[in-house]
């Protein structure tokens, strides 16, 4: 077991994972109590495939009873510049880093089946691939292999790493020698949760995922509520200040998987040549990128925001025309934002 897992590592390591560990799934401490709060307040807001299977995501054993062992993996993708400098341009557009190139679900899968093929043959056995693409309680896992701890924003912080990266797993029917489960390092800080720009932490560890600024920007559909839309900012899609404040983040390294770096051109694109994208246009410009996913009619409600809250009166030429736009969120956003810029 030791040498498989020396090899295992090794193997993830030149696949460029930059930490490797492993957990028991049938250990994994039971996270209905938290979980089923979660939806009961209906803090999911519109992502109802979250309350689909929900044993499966509170007991990876009823995913797969044969698994023995759970591969968790973590990749880098921590930024080289400043994600925050942006918001102090209300006429570019911030876009979250983890989006500023190719998906990451496809870049990574791709690596978690090489890494999967290289275990059968080293081990024989069985395996199943997961990158955020089915209901597997990943973060969990991810503590109780030892890959990080669920911070106060909710999202997994290691000690090696800071927060910029990104989960995959591998189910397997080998047995593999466990790592110790991580425990919490957030001490009394509270950055995440005070530099929130919506208030979206009801309380440490819990989000409410109606007021976040990433579930508004990339899972909302329809209009985004009145009083929240100025608190988007230039945010036309995701949000990284809770991630970018948080003090672990001293430790990230640079990640190694360059298809993850951010593109030059998003790291601080006009806002004026994103709201006159036409469908085509979009599709061509983000083409292989995550942003894709939410539509054309999505990304540009979220720039009309951004337009509003910049209150430039430059952008009144190309937002006017938008009043007429065949999408209701599309001409309600535009509305919305000649009124501010007015």
């Amino acid at each position: 077991m030791t040498d498989l897992k020396s090899k295992l590592i090794d193997r993830a390591k030149d696949l460029s994972f930059d930490l490797t560990k492993v957990c028991n799934p049938s250990e994994l401490p039971s996270i209905s109590g938290p979980f089923r709060e979660f939806l009961s307040l209906n803090y999911h807001g519109q992502m109802t495939w979250l309350s689909d299977r929900i044993e499966w995501r509170e007991n990876p054993k009823i995913l797969w009873p044969e698994a023995k062992s759970v591969i968790m993996l973590a990749q880098s993708y921590a930024p080289a510049h400043n994600p925050m400098d942006v918001l102090k341009y209300p006429d570019k557009a911030a876009i979250s880093v983890y989006a500023q190139n190719k998906d990451y679900h496809v870049v990574i899968k791709k690596k978690l089946k090489s890494l999967a093929r290289w275990l059968i043959e080293e081990a024989g056995g069985e395996v199943k691939v997961f990158v955020d693409t089915a209901p597997v309680p990943e973060k969990p896992l991810g503590q109780m292999a030892g890959l990080g701890w669920q911070g106060k924003h909710t999202n997994l912080v290691s000690r090696d790493l800071g927060n910029w990266f990104f989960i995959g797993s591998i189910f397997t029917t080998v047995e593999i020698e466990p790592d110790d489960p991580e425990v919490d390092h957030c001490g009394s800080c509270q950055s995440c949760i005070e530099i929130c720009p919506t208030d979206a932490f009801p309380k440490p560890y819990q989000i409410d995922a109606r007021r976040c600024i990433s579930y508004l920007t990339i899972e909302h559909r329809g209009p985004v509520e009145i009083d929240l839309r100025s608190k988007i900012g230039n945010r036309i899609y995701g949000c990284d200040d809770c991630l970018a404040v948080c003090p672990w983040n001293k430790f990230a390294k640079a990640g190694s998987e360059t298809r993850l770096y951010a593109r030059e051109e998003l790291k601080m694109p006009d806002l004026k040549e994103l709201v006159s994208l036409d469908d085509r246009a979009f599709r061509d410009k983000f083409s292989g990128s995550p942003i894709k996913r939410i539509g054309r009619d999505r990304f540009v409600r979220n720039v009309l925001y951004a337009i509003g809250n910049s209150r430039k009166q430059k952008f009144k030429k190309v937002v006017t025309p938008l009043t007429k736009d065949p999408d209701f969120a599309i001409r309600d956003a535009a509305t919305w934002a000649l009124t501010q810029l007015a």
